[in-house]
């Protein structure tokens, strides 16, 4: 467990984090909402860069698709690197240097002639070492400051990348549609070097315990109130599991792990594969591009609202259960685009958009928070950089494969109908993980505490 450090003896900015009238775990809630609001969107924004490169050089789509394949396939490697990492740096290092490489990336591409170069600043350094501003990165400390609210806390986090979403997508493409795609690599390098770095190299800290505080801003867990609030917060059902001192090598001997690893990486297939294809295949069918730039957009938007609503839901019913609407989500929306081909409606591109970010991105919520429910203790970093790896696989094949069934067979078909199988697999799979027999969530253990007490009465 790491020692908390006592507020004397905290100096400079630590000293003036911890004096701050609100629990600075929401001040850690709002960094990583702006950090994720650029930082995923500037990585999400190969969906439209991808076309641009394509009428540019006129190369086919597996192989520009491969910049983003071969990008996340990096980050698959640097997740548990990361996560190890962050047993020793601190997470705003880490961060600040990710802001770094990704605006150089980005700068560098603007003069890349062949694939090979794309591979290398928009698929290694832009997706690749991006993975610390991402989803990935950010699960890796965020759920430390939250118990109670976990799933509310890192709901609020994460809908940053539809704020962002719905700002920075149109933007892009305007910029990219007037001026060309490489002004709009130096306006997102820009913001990322002005905005993000700093913010996170000053402000951002990894744990409840750096500036003397306890996760949800509780008191001294001696104290009664808080004895009962983590009573609440924190409810065993399998003593030995939460005992465990969990270390990588003891957490893949266990079926656990590797349902919850492949729930991810499904996930994560049906999730990229349809974002990276998304654009160009509206785009195909009959609607502008400004409109499927917008389309991609309001996904975004739409999952400000389910990431919260989902993340607070998932502490009252469970995880299980919100990683299965979330899911559905995106079948359905693949369902929708399908029918799409022959009826290109804006009221069926605009339920598909609700479908797949009102409810898929719920995703990224439970993703944010499952594993920490599992897996809690020292070895938590690497065990959840290890399931980042096995997840990142599936983000990696899904946009390269989309885009090879299409090469073969000329349209999408084949590929939705793939993503729709991989949305089932994923929703068995959390159900095989089970997170609910080893420790329930908040409003779980309230149900079941108010249960057992009209048992007794």
């Amino acid at each position: 467990m790491t020692q908390l450090k006592n507020k004397a003896q905290l100096h400079g900015m630590d000293a003036l984090l911890a004096r701050t009238p609100f629990f600075y775990g929401w001040a850690v809630v709002a960094i990583v909402f702006i950090t994720m609001g650029i930082g995923v969107n500037v990585r999400t924004s190969f969906s439209l860069l991808f076309p641009a490169i394509l009428n540019e050089y006129g190369w086919d789509r597996a192989t520009t698709a491969a910049t983003f394949s071969i990008g996340f396939a990096l980050a698959a490697i640097l997740a548990p690197i990361v996560g190890k990492l962050l047993e020793f740096v601190a997470p705003r290092f880490l961060l600040s240097i990710s802001a770094f490489t990704v605006s150089l990336g980005l700068v560098l591409s603007t003069i890349a002639t062949q694939p090979w170069h794309f591979y290398l600043t928009l698929g290694v350094l832009m997706v690749g070492t991006g993975i610390v501003l991402t989803y990935v990165g950010q699960s890796m400390f965020l759920p430390n400051w939250f118990q109670r609210r976990r799933g509310l806390a890192v709901g609020i986090a994460f809908s940053g990348v539809g704020i962002g979403s719905m700002v920075l997508m149109p933007l892009i493409q305007e910029t990219i549609s007037a001026e060309g795609w490489r002004e709009a690599c130096w306006l997102m390098a820009g913001l990322l070097m002005i905005i993000i770095l700093p913010v996170n190299f000053f402000l951002q800290r990894k744990q409840p315990s750096d500036i003397g505080l306890y996760p949800d801003g509780d008191a001294a867990p001696d104290q009664e109130q808080t004895h009962a609030q983590q009573s609440a917060a924190d409810p065993v059902v399998d003593q030995d599991w939460v005992n465990t001192d969990w270390t990588l090598m003891k957490a893949l001997k266990t079926a656990t792990f590797w349902w919850l690893a492949l729930a991810c990486s499904t996930a994560l297939y049906v999730w990229y594969a349809v974002q990276v294809h998304q654009t160009k295949y509206l785009i195909e069918i009959g609607f502008s591009d400004l409109e499927a730039a917008s389309a991609l957009g309001l996904v975004g938007f739409a999952g400000v609202l389910g990431q919260i609503y989902l993340g607070s839901l998932s502490d009252r019913i469970g995880r299980e259960w919100v990683w299965t609407i979330s899911t559905a989500g995106f079948l359905l929306s693949c369902i929708l685009l399908l029918i799409m081909e022959n009826i290109p409606s804006a009221v069926m591109m605009y339920a598909m958009v609700i479908l797949q970010g009102g409810l898929g991105y719920g995703i990224a919520t439970v993703f944010g928070s499952m594993p920490a429910d599992l897996f809690q203790g020292r070895g938590y970093g690497i065990i959840f950089g290890t399931i980042s790896t096995l997840a990142l696989i599936g983000g990696a094949v899904g946009p390269w494969l989309t885009g090879l069934f299409y090469d073969e067979a000329g349209n999408y078909h084949l590929a939705f109908y793939v993503i729709i199988a991989m949305s089932v697999i994923s929703i068995l799979s959390v159900w095989l993980a089970a997170p609910r027999k080893r420790r329930l969530v908040a409003g779980q253990a309230k149900k079941r505490a108010a249960n057992a007490a009209l048992v007794n009465s």
